[in-house]
């Protein structure tokens, strides 16, 4: 998974309907840029440095995995694409958005076109105000004081005024509290912990990882198949059931819902494909005792990828061990999947095919994926 890093930007506009700008500005970066975790109130300034209408202004708090320059490049063509004409002439003008770099984590950089911190932050009470109110902790890189102690001890032109408009966070539209347990299925390579991993991250969601890293047959099963089949199945089925007696019974206030990268039946999946027929059937009556007090989940998320996909990823990631994984093996553990969605009430399971996505560089694809398990 990327890198995130925390951002600030200011938000200004005092051109048209500007709470309305600045609004656009929110879709905008949230599509664009990445997730939206605090917004400031909106306030209103007179004009500084030339005579004009007033401003709105506003902060934002982002996570994001592009680059500087790369931000930079977004903010400019969200701009752009809002109306705003920059001027190559030197002075302030009125604009219809202007969306300002403020920090980049704790960052300074300084080049042709970017310079971080914003070098006038520290001068503008309108940017200072609302990014205190969102981050009065975070410490100026260059002068290493908070924002509220350079907003308390500054001496600043104009009056600045607290509005009642309300920005709305673009993310809200995703509803994901209606479901108490959401899972993310898929085959080996098809980037069930990565959105699993986000999903949580980005919407306040308890998140249950499956441990297979730490199973010591993995490797050995790889090598030896037929020898090791039975007690990796067995040790893989122990382990995920006492993981989600433990974790689902540990409830979190701070959390909103849970969501894993797997889910328990996935035991009888792969044990089918990759037991003897005798083995099987023992190993499925250990399941059928186990599964019935399981926990199952509200929603059954299922990332299909083609087999030629899923063999790319496995081998982007590097694993010595996977690197052996014949491709009918893979078919044969999509087949179980869809098999078992068939079983599934229609409104507890959701296919969605990431062969032709990569979700984690398009963030695009990432909102798809959002929208579709929201409104499953």
């Amino acid at each position: 998974m990327s890198q995130q890093h925390r951002i600030f930007l200011s938000l200004g506009s005092n051109l048209g309907n500007k709470s309305e700008n600045l609004q656009h500005a929110l879709e905008a970066l949230y599509k664009r840029v990445g997730d939206l975790r605090s917004i400031s109130s909106v306030y209103k300034t007179g004009a500084q440095g030339f005579e004009s209408h007033d401003f709105l202004n506003a902060c934002v708090e982002i996570h994001t995995t592009l680059t500087p320059e790369k931000l930079l490049q977004n903010c400019l063509e969200i701009e752009s694409d809002m109306g705003r004409k920059r001027s190559l002439e030197k002075g302030y003008e009125a604009r219809i958005i202007d969306v300002d770099i403020l920090l980049y984590d704790q960052f300074k950089i300084e080049t042709a076109s970017l310079e971080i911190p914003h070098p006038a932050l520290h001068r503008r009470n309108f940017v200072l105000k609302p990014l205190a109110e969102i981050a009065a902790d975070i410490l100026h890189p260059v002068f290493q004081k908070r924002m509220i102690d350079l907003l308390e001890n500054g001496d600043f032109p104009g009056v600045i005024q607290k509005t009642g408009i309300s920005l709305t966070n673009p993310k809200s539209r995703f509803d994901f509290n209606k479901r108490n347990y959401i899972a993310i299925e898929g085959n080996i390579g098809s980037g069930k912990t990565t959105l699993a991993s986000q999903i949580a991250e980005d919407f306040n969601a308890k998140l249950i990882l499956e441990r297979f890293a730490d199973n010591p047959f993995l490797p050995k099963f790889y090598e030896k198949p037929a020898r090791y089949a039975f007690p990796l199945e067995l040790s893989f089925l122990a382990d995920r059931y006492q993981q989600f007696s433990d974790d689902v019974s540990q409830f979190d206030l701070f959390s909103d819902f849970l969501i894993s990268d797997y889910d328990i039946y996935k035991s009888l999946i792969f044990s089918k494909i990759t037991l003897a027929e005798d083995e099987f059937l023992l190993y499925k009556k250990f399941f059928e005792i186990i599964y019935k007090d399981a926990v199952k989940p509200d929603l059954y998320v299922f990332l299909y990828q083609n087999t030629a996909r899923l063999l790319d990823n496995i081998r982007k990631r590097g694993r010595s061990y996977e690197q052996r994984i014949a491709p009918d093996y893979l078919d044969k553990i999509n087949s179980g999947y869809l098999e078992f969605i068939k079983t599934l009430p229609t409104d507890k399971s959701l296919i969605i095919d990431v062969s032709d996505m990569d979700f984690v560089e398009n963030r695009s694809a990432y909102l798809y994926i959002l929208e579709k398990i929201s409104r499953a």
